[in-house]
């Protein structure tokens, strides 16, 4: 079946789904994407879970004692900053090239979200219910591990999800630091045609999408009931509001 009624999106899609032969005779497309997603993939999850290990023990612990305000605005901030591309091309300066090397710099750009989330979501927690649990003989660790936690646990998850979505995106990188990613068709036309390059890049698209989607859904479902009623009142409450003030008569 051909897509060429489409133009070049359907050449894309065609390279997708076809092994073709690409401008510098090499088999391109279809299956032969596969290495290039498996590395993509694997390179996202590794920085994720090294960014998350990292990020997340400490963004909850200082939101649990309410200190380092400093410290984790200024590392968001950094994070915010510095661009993507040229945390990639300093460490491949500085370490060369490798899967180790694009995973450290791809954690850099991890941590942040899931360090402000952390640290929000934990500090965010209303403090009568941090009070009764100590009320109850809690200990500082008892009162993170089982009260403030699970209760900053949707919060937390979606900085997880920024930055997985972000680390999907900036992966396409990878080829500059010596990894095959996804981003190989991107920046190298001249192997794979320009049907290549917008193929690679919808399905790169295609993942942060599917990645966005999925752990939104994971976050819902990590939501403790009484806060997802909570926030249905809370909703219902500000509806309410809005709709007295418009028919509220002026005088």
């Amino acid at each position: 079946m051909t897509l060429a009624f489409l133009g070049g999106l359907g050449d894309a899609l065609q390279f997708i789904v076809t092994k073709s032969e690409g401008p510098g005779g090499a088999q391109v497309g279809g299956s032969q994407l596969l290495p290039l997603l498996r590395e993509h993939l694997l390179i996202t999850l590794v920085s994720v879970a090294i960014a998350t290990a990292i990020a997340l023990p400490l963004g909850t612990w200082l939101g649990h004692t309410k200190r380092g305000s400093f410290l984790v605005i200024s590392v968001t901030n950094a994070g915010r900053a510095i661009p993507s591309i040229g945390v990639v091309f300093l460490f491949f300066a500085a370490l060369g090239a490798g899967f180790f090397n694009i995973t450290l710099a791809l954690v850099l750009l991890a941590i942040p979200p899931i360090l402000l989330n952390a640290y929000t979501g934990v500090r965010a927690v209303d403090p009568e219910a941090v009070d009764a649990a100590r009320g109850m003989g809690l200990t500082g660790a008892q009162i993170l591990r089982q009260v403030e936690l699970p209760l900053a646990l949707p919060l937390v998850f979606g900085g997880v999800k920024t930055s997985t979505v972000n680390v999907l995106a900036t992966a396409t990188l990878g080829p500059a630091a010596g990894v095959v990613t996804l981003g190989d068709p991107i920046i190298n036309p001249s192997s794979y045609g320009d049907a290549g390059r917008l193929g690679a890049a919808i399905v790169v698209a295609a993942l942060a999408i599917a990645a966005e989607v999925g752990l939104s859904a994971v976050q819902r479902k990590l939501t403790p009931e009484g806060l997802r009623l909570s926030e249905r009142a809370a909703s219902r409450r500000r509806l309410l509001s809005i709709s007295k003030r418009r028919i509220a008569p002026t005088s």
